[in-house]
């Protein structure tokens, strides 16, 4: 297989690590960080500006996401020579809970995130019971359950994640005969289940918040928490949904990992690396039926190598705030130095002891590295389309923007572009927050204010498996923001005043490495003059140094191996041609390396018409040549028949419903029929 990134070694003909090669890789994660140790073991603290909460939640996060990884060492082991290990974490357990050592830990009634931290611990300790909780001073055990107990009806954990850390450590708290509410806990399963989305999908919150968390938190948490000491009766009847909800997500989650194992880079925390790899093992954990062991364990597998083929720990053993190497930008507001050993949850498999039947099942590959996917997503409105050639995965986004449907925030790069992969970076520097560029459609007014496409409305996701084309759609009330200054980055849109610019529908048909990309403007606000806007089309972000092509209704870009383009797509009408194209060039605006370069095309605004745009990312050296490419838009009253002749000369027809204005119906009918509608994903 031809990899996304040239002179890296593909994943998929390597031979496989044992159980004992994830030990080696996991004991070299806790040797090197706990060289950055305080005396007393209570904090680690890794090299690096301080994070964003101080030193002591650094130092805190440093201990408690390590102590996970630790206790799947020594849980999976059952303790055997781990008694060093084992002493060095109780240590640091003595420590951190006297309130009258130098390197107490910041409490939870102190800061915020330390509940967060408190639940890896209480995880660790219920999972390493025998070997540690067991064998401790019974005065450092009363402070331990003194420390998590202002967890107990705690009404200020967002109704986020952040339920799992309240569940987790009023549950430990139970099995040691600590207070604990059985009202809190009800609460928060209760507020769990109102994220349940189409699919087996959960969202983090009441916002259309999809990302890695529905995996790595969202996913983990309910069967970690069923496996601890004293949540069996309050969990037993959860197991049949949350086994049915985590089946069916992971189904959609194996086709989001690159060929080379990449994970989408979509959604806040990418700092966290290989915590992608954690649903998988949990799958494995909670024995999911439709997917089997070997190739469960062969994602996270391919997940956690990606990293660690590329710099990921570091040369000192190191887990850096990045990607594969340092790049401090793709931290939150929220990360310090010690935030990254989140990753942890990527070993999870190592909780599972020798003679677990996954270490002997066969591996099987991922669905890309097979053949060619296309796969439609509900819950977060997403087109999947994977090439086994190239082995990248792209998703087209028309259902996924940190906020909720008509809420006129600034576009999240993390969450609000048109598309993200598995070898591209969405545009991250300063300008990208304010005035999206890469995979966006909007509107440039004369003072070159850019549009945002936050609170869209999705309209249609599906797949014609007899064509092999997907599409998706969605219709914006797009909108100008003056984003309101010094805003703390949670991953989310920033706010401020907005104003109403027009309304913006996207239908994107998608196969295989392309876009085609129809778009019209409708309903231009106020007293705004359309000849004095102009309707930008972006395309994919490329990084690296490489030659550009900028000619009549095209533009592309190369960088690291890679092929984006942009390229009118036309049909002989009177419909609006592009009238310029560019490649934006964004310095260190992304972790995958520098410069960051986007192609784009220019369309004068004709209200009512419709533009098409064909896009495309794939090796560089393969892209078919944008001359190939040509749509008809046949209209016939409400009517869209697009027939496309893709650039590898294959013709597909697909047959559109479309109603204006606002509140518009847009269905897919793959067999010519009646449309179907595909409301909200």
């Amino acid at each position: 297989m031809t990899n996304a990134h040239p002179g890296v070694l593909s994943a998929a003909n390597r031979d496989p690590w044992t159980r004992a090669d994830w030990l080696c890789f996991a004991d070299g994660m806790l040797t090197a960080a706990q060289r950055h140790t305080s005396p007393g073991h209570a904090l680690i603290v890794l090299p690096g500006p301080e994070g964003g909460y101080g030193r002591a939640i650094d130092g805190l996060e440093g201990f408690a996401r390590t102590f996970v990884l630790a206790g799947f060492r020594i849980a999976g082991q059952r303790g055997a020579g781990l008694d060093d290990l084992a002493a060095w974490y109780a240590a640091g357990l003595a420590a951190g809970t006297d309130p009258g050592s130098p390197e107490r830990w910041v409490r939870l009634d102190e800061h915020p995130q330390a509940k967060v931290e408190a639940a890896s611990i209480a995880l660790a300790l219920d999972m390493t019971r025998p070997w540690i909780w067991d064998r401790l001073e019974p005065a450092v055990r009363d402070r331990i359950v003194a420390y998590l107990a202002p967890a107990v009806g705690d009404p200020t954990y967002p109704r986020i994640n952040w339920i799992w850390f309240r569940v987790v450590v009023q549950t430990f708290l139970r099995s040691v005969g600590g207070p604990w509410s059985a009202a809190d806990i009800a609460e928060d399963l209760a507020t769990h289940d109102t994220f349940q989305r189409a699919d087996g999908w959960l969202a983090d919150g009441p916002e259309r918040a999809y990302d890695h968390y529905a995996g790595w938190a969202l996913h983990l948490y309910p069967t970690l928490w069923a496996r601890m000491t004293g949540a069996a009766d309050l969990a037993k009847a959860r197991h049949d949904q949350d086994l049915e909800a985590l089946d069916r997500f992971l189904l959609d989650a194996l086709e989001l990992i690159g060929g080379d194992g990449s994970p989408l880079l979509q959604g806040r925390s990418l700092i966290y690396r290989f915590a992608a790899a954690a649903p998988f093992w949990v799958g494995v954990l909670a024995g999911v039926p439709s997917v089997s062991a070997g190739r469960l364990r062969n994602a996270a597998e391919q997940v956690v190598r990606h990293f660690a083929d590329r710099g990921a720990p570091d040369a000192d053993g190191l887990l850096t705030v990045g990607w594969h190497a340092l790049w401090p930008r793709l931290a939150q507001a929220y990360s310090g130095p010690g935030s990254p050993y989140w990753a942890s949850k990527g070993l999870l498999g190592i909780l599972l002891p020798a003679e677990h039947p996954v270490w002997t099942s066969p591996a099987e590959p991922l669905p890309v590295q097979c053949a060619d996917t296309l796969r439609a997503v509900r819950a977060p409105g997403w087109i999947i389309a994977g090439t086994h050639a190239d082995g990248i995965v792209r998703v087209v986004n028309h259902g996924t923007d940190h906020a909720v449907e008509g809420t006129a925030v600034a576009d999240s790069p993390l969450y609000t572009r048109l598309g993200y992969s598995t070898a591209t970076a969405p545009l991250l520097d300063d300008a990208a927050w304010e005035a999206p560029v890469d995979q966006s459609v909007v509107l440039i007014d004369a003072a070159g204010r850019c549009t945002h496409r936050a609170g869209m409305r999705t309209l249609a996701v599906d797949v014609d498996d007899r064509q092999g084309v997907g599409i998706a759609a969605s219709s914006a009330d797009a909108h100008w923001v003056d984003v309101t200054p010094g805003q703390r980055d949670h991953g989310s849109g920033r706010s401020g005043p907005s104003q109403p610019a027009g309304q913006i529908t996207v239908v994107s048909l998608v196969r295989k490495a392309w876009e085609l990309r129809l778009t019209r403007v409708d309903g231009i606000a106020g007293a705004a003059d359309p000849a004095r806007l102009r309707l930008r089309i972006g395309g994919w972000p490329v990084a690296g140094e490489g030659p550009t092509t900028v000619g009549p209704g095209a533009a592309a870009a190369i960088g690291r191996g890679l092929w984006s383009s942009v390229t009118d797509a036309p049909d002989g009408s009177e419909r609006p041609y592009p009238d310029t194209a560019g490649v934006a060039v964004h310095d260190d605006a992304g972790p995958l390396g520098s410069p960051v370069r986007v192609p784009w095309l220019d369309y004068p605004v004709v209200p009512g018409a419709w533009v098409a745009t064909l896009l495309e990312l794939c090796t560089a050296g393969q892209p078919a040549g944008p001359q190939a490419s040509r749509v008809v838009l046949d209209l016939a009253g409400q009517d869209i028949l697009a027939r496309v002749d893709w650039p590898d000369g294959v013709r597909t027809n697909t047959p559109i419903t479309h109603t204006h204005p606002l509140g518009a119906v847009l269905a897919f009918a793959p067999d010519g029929g009646p449309g179907l509608v595909k409301e909200n994903g």
